[in-house]
């Protein structure tokens, strides 16, 4: 009887640590990184799609074609969104662009920059911010990055301007806000116009007022992966009447107003926005406050996250930046607190773990582009061989090189789920952490 209950015992105790075993294995196997053979922590899983679709997306865009008014010249629908755009923001006026970029051009040549001009602007962008300083023959003066809040450093301006300075054109990237406190302090003491690029800033605010109304200009897109999207499209937004006047003039192929003299007033193209990105637009508006809201609680529950983790560092703000619009979720990642796992394994890393990532922007004033335009024949011509060569050793921004290394970048799509998905985030960032040195030998 003895022998019979110790035996008992024993298989009991054998099945116990057998499905203790098993547990371990599969505890082991959920805390193990998908790259090392785990499971994914964002499995069977998708963060929002984009664009999001509604029914008024579809009658608005109906409702241009069988009225047969497609041309913003002769349609209702953008006028309305103008309307609605500048009211939102609390503008006097907008114009709609066909996109953000030519909305950027259309500004600079409302100002009437041009050869032998230079304009300043940050070297964390878009290259559509330089491109449109490019396209007027003035000369881009880059300005380095403030590495917390990758932002144009605002603090660095006032030593790159000169006698040639035309305009201040600060990004605000990411959603965020550049020092705008600074910027237009400068600019009203030296007498420089400022053109906000806002392109990925729809709703933010700096001290409780909208971007794209704190100079003298400001400019959106609404290209496909933005946070107000018709596809393409874009908007300038102004307080000034003769500011808008030209800008509507330029982007119309130069026509004049009713009333003015000639049939053209001015050089221009054709830059316009169509009925069926303005319905579209209108549509879209009516869902981006409710979605903005989103993004900011889940940034903000993603930041209290990631923030406890050595290694990374979420984006700051400057005190200023009173709503940030979230278009990125940026970050910045630090080898040496994960074993020395360099950002592409990380971000490799990431993705198997069902977290899509980007390393964001690379430095521009090393890309080709750049070097190729200001060697161009016209730019030799208007500067000058001597002054061009000159320019690329003024316009190096090392702490940007090593910004551009280093940012590790989520889309905002991706803060309009639920808080788990942020729970996903900063738990795969975490096992990845744990398990960096292995990832490192792969």
């Amino acid at each position: 009887m003895h022998s019979r209950w110790t035996r008992r015992e024993l298989i009991g105790g054998a099945t116990t640590v057998g499905l203790t075993v098993a547990s371990a294995r599969k505890a082991s196997a959920e805390g193990m990184p998908a790259i090392l053979g785990g499971k994914p922590t964002h499995r069977g899983q998708k963060f929002s799609p984009w664009p999001i679709i509604g029914d008024t997306d579809v009658s608005g865009l109906v409702d241009v074609l069988k009225s047969g008014l497609w041309n913003r010249l002769n349609g209702p629908i953008t006028p309305q969104f103008e309307k609605t755009w500048a009211d939102r923001l609390g503008a006097k006026h907008a114009l709609a662009t066909a996109n953000g970029t030519s909305a950027l051009f259309t500004a600079l040549n409302a100002l009437n920059v041009g050869p032998g001009d230079e304009v300043i602007v940050p070297p964390y962008t878009f290259a559509a911010t330089v491109n449109a300083v490019l396209l007027t023959h003035a000369l881009p003066v880059f300005v380095d990055t403030d590495r917390e809040t990758l932002q144009i450093d605002a603090r660095k301006i006032e030593a790159s301007l000169s006698a040639d300075t035309a305009c201040l054109m600060p990004a605000h990237i990411g959603g965020s806000v550049a020092d705008m406190d600074t910027i237009l302090k400068l600019a009203k003491a030296k007498s420089l116009p400022v053109i906000e690029d806002a392109c990925q800033s729809p709703l933010a605010e700096w001290r409780h007022k909208k971007v794209a109304t704190l100079g003298d200009m400001g400019c959106f897109s609404f290209q496909a992966s933005k946070n107000l999207n018709s596809g393409e499209g874009g908007a300038i937004l102004t307080d000034n009447g003769t500011l808008i006047e030209e800008c509507r003039s330029f982007h119309n192929n130069g026509r004049s107003a009713p009333g003015q003299p000639g049939l053209f007033s001015r050089n221009g193209c054709n830059l316009r926005i169509t009925e069926f990105q303005a319905a579209i637009l209108l549509s879209q508006l009516s869902r981006l406050e409710d979605q903005s809201r989103t993004r900011e609680q889940n940034a903000q529950y993603l930041t209290k996250q990631l923030g406890e983790i050595p290694g990374i560092k979420p984006a700051s703000m400057y005190e200023g930046c009173t709503r940030n619009a979230y278009h990125l979720y940026m970050f910045r990642y630090d080898p040496t607190a994960f074993a020395n796992l360099p950002r592409a394994g990380f971000l490799k890393a990431l993705s198997a773990e069902g977290i899509p990532g980007s390393g964001g922007y690379t430095p521009l004033t090393d890309e080709p582009f750049l070097k190729h335009t200001l060697q161009s024949k016209g730019y030799r011509r208007i500067y000058g061989e001597k002054r061009l060569a000159d320019h690329l050793d003024r316009i190096k921004c090392p702490v940007n090189d090593r910004v551009c290394g280093e940012t590790v970048w989520f889309t905002q799509t991706m803060l309009l789920g639920p808080h788990s998905d942020m729970d996903a985030i900063a738990e795969a960032i975490r096992k990845i952490q744990t398990h960096a040195g292995a990832i490192a030998k792969l």
